[in-house]
C-alpha cells in the first residue's frame, strides 16, 4: 500500500464518527439523532453502529458511546469490547470502572456524600430490618431495570425475594433508603461536556413499588429543564474532582443527585451511556458536536 493511500485512509477515518448504540435502537435515541446533521454541518460524517456489530472500529476517528442500553446482562462482553476500541469516548478503562456501581464506595471514601448503601454480595445473607421504605437494585444495571421500591412494613418479604433473585444470578445488590423528598423535588442531573457544566434537568420520581419487570430497555422518565441550586453545582464539582481521570479528558459526564435532609447526595455519576437530554437546553447539541470535532482534531 502506498504512503499516499494510507494517508488518504487515515484522513477519511479522522472525519468519521460512530455513535455507538444497541440493536434495539439502530437509529439512536431521538435525543441523539440531531447530532448527525450537526456534525455534517461541521464536515464530519457520523453514523449509528451497534456495539456488538461486526465493525472495523479503526475506520472511525472517534467512537462515541450513546445508547448501549442492553449491556447490563452482557457486562463482561461489553467491557471487553470497550477496552479494545482504539478511539472511544469515554475511554474503555473509564467505562470498566463506571459500569459497576461499587465505584460509589470509592467516591464516598473521598468524602463525596452518597445515598447510604448496604452492599450484599452473592454469598452474603441479608434480612430486612428496620422500618420505612428501601430501594433494591443490582450494582450493574441500566435504565432502572431490576430495581424496586419496598415498604418494610408490608413488603419485607418481597424485598428479600428480590435480593435473593439477584444473588442467584451472581449479582452484587445495593440496598438504599428511599429518600421521600424525591417524590416532590425530583432528581437533578447535571450535564457536563468536556468537563464544563452545560445544563441540568429534573427527573420525576421513577420508583412506585416492587420490581415487576420492565418492557424495553429502560423505565420511561419524566424530564424537564432545571436550574440547579448552588449546593447541587458545588457537589457536582466535588464529584468531578474525585473521578479517576480529569473531567476535562471526558467527552461527557452526568452527575445524578437526590435531595436529602442535609443537602444533595450523589446517586450515580454516569460516564458510560447516559442520556444527555441535549434537546432540553438551547445550544446543547452544538456544544456536544463542537466537543466531538475538537477530539477529532
Amino acid at each position: 500500500m502506498s504512503a499516499d493511500h494510507s494517508q488518504s485512509s487515515a484522513t477519511r477515518a479522522a472525519a468519521r464518527v460512530a455513535f455507538v448504540t444497541c440493536g434495539e435502537l439502530p437509529d439512536l435515541d431521538p435525543d441523539d439523532q440531531p447530532l448527525i446533521p450537526a456534525l455534517a454541518a461541521r464536515g464530519v460524517t457520523a453514523e449509528p453502529v451497534a456495539w456488538d456489530a461486526d465493525t472495523d472500529w479503526s475506520a472511525y476517528g472517534l467512537a462515541v458511546v450513546r445508547s448501549t442500553w442492553d449491556y447490563a446482562k452482557r457486562h463482561d462482553e461489553f467491557v471487553a469490547w470497550a477496552t479494545a476500541v482504539p478511539r472511544l469516548a469515554n475511554p474503555g478503562a473509564v467505562i470498566a470502572w463506571n459500569t459497576d456501581k461499587r465505584y460509589l464506595r470509592e467516591l464516598a471514601g473521598q468524602g463525596v456524600p452518597i445515598v447510604p448503601t448496604t452492599w450484599v454480595e452473592p454469598g452474603d445473607e441479608w434480612k430486612p430490618a428496620g422500618e420505612g421504605e428501601i430501594v433494591v437494585k443490582p450494582a450493574v444495571s441500566a435504565g432502572s431495570v431490576d430495581t424496586g421500591r419496598y415498604d418494610l412494613a408490608t413488603q419485607a418479604g418481597l424485598a428479600e425475594a428480590h435480593v435473593e433473585r439477584l444473588q442467584r444470578a451472581g449479582r452484587t445488590v445495593m440496598i438504599q433508603p428511599y429518600l421521600a423528598a424525591v417524590d416532590t423535588a425530583g432528581e437533578t442531573a447535571l450535564l457536563y461536556i468536556d468537563g464544563r457544566y452545560s445544563h441540568a434537568i429534573r427527573k420525576g420520581a421513577l420508583l412506585t413499588g416492587p420490581d415487576e419487570g420492565v418492557t424495553g430497555l429502560y423505565v420511561e422518565e419524566d424530564i424537564t429543564p432545571r436550574t440547579p441550586s448552588a449546593d447541587e453545582l458545588a457537589l457536582g464539582e466535588r464529584v468531578l474532582a474525585a473521578l479517576p481521570v480529569p473531567a476535562g479528558e471526558l467527552l461527557y459526564v452526568r452527575v445524578d443527585l437526590l435531595p436529602a435532609a442535609d443537602g444533595p447526595v450523589l446517586i450515580e455519576v454516569e460516564l458510560t451511556e447516559p442520556s444527555l437530554f441535549l434537546g432540553t437546553a438551547d445550544g446543547a447539541h452544538d456544544r456536544f458536536a463542537d466537543a466531538i470535532v475538537r477530539r477529532l482534531a
